[in-house]
């Protein structure tokens, strides 16, 4: 755990604490900012997850092993990642809320974490990955921080403090 989150734990612990002392219900506000977070973050990370270009070319080996390679000249546009990111209904428990977001690519961690290439059983280069979960995770920690002031603010002015 980073610095930043731990500053943003005890953030939200003095904004959960004059909630509590202000309203029964905190874990509708709760459940409110940390939708609102998690949906500045799907909005992130499907924004940055790169979309691939490809080309129709074919190469093959037929029956009588005669090589054939040709390319239709259309190219396609992805993007099944991309459309594959999505947050996860709240869960509720006694003492808290939670909200996921997830991707349902079966590929998506090697984008997101990168991989290695290996041919024949030998690794021969490592692909770098985009890390793109990460800085949503980011953007959802300051706009979850950000919402909860919000509400601080909001129950402030209701309380006349």
């Amino acid at each position: 755990m980073n610095n930043n989150q731990r500053a943003n734990q005890i953030a939200i612990k003095q904004f959960r604490k004059e909630l509590l002392s202000m309203m029964d219900d905190i874990r509708e506000i709760d459940a409110k900012c940390l939708t609102k977070a998690v949906n500045i973050g799907v909005a992130d990370v499907k924004r940055n997850t790169p979309v691939g270009q490809y080309s129709n070319h074919v190469h093959f080996t037929t029956k009588d092993d005669q090589e054939v390679d040709f390319t239709t000249g259309t190219t396609y546009v992805g993007g099944f990642m991309r459309k594959s990111w999505k947050s996860t209904p709240i869960k509720r428990a006694k003492n808290y809320v939670s909200k996921s977001l997830a991707n349902y690519a079966d590929y998506a961690s090697y984008v997101n974490d990168g991989h290695r290439i290996v041919r024949k059983g030998v690794t021969i280069g490592f692909v770098k990955g985009k890390f793109i979960l990460e800085k949503a995770e980011h953007k959802v920690n300051k706009a979850l921080e950000a919402e909860f002031r919000k509400e601080v603010e909001r129950v402030n002015k209701e309380h006349d403090k």
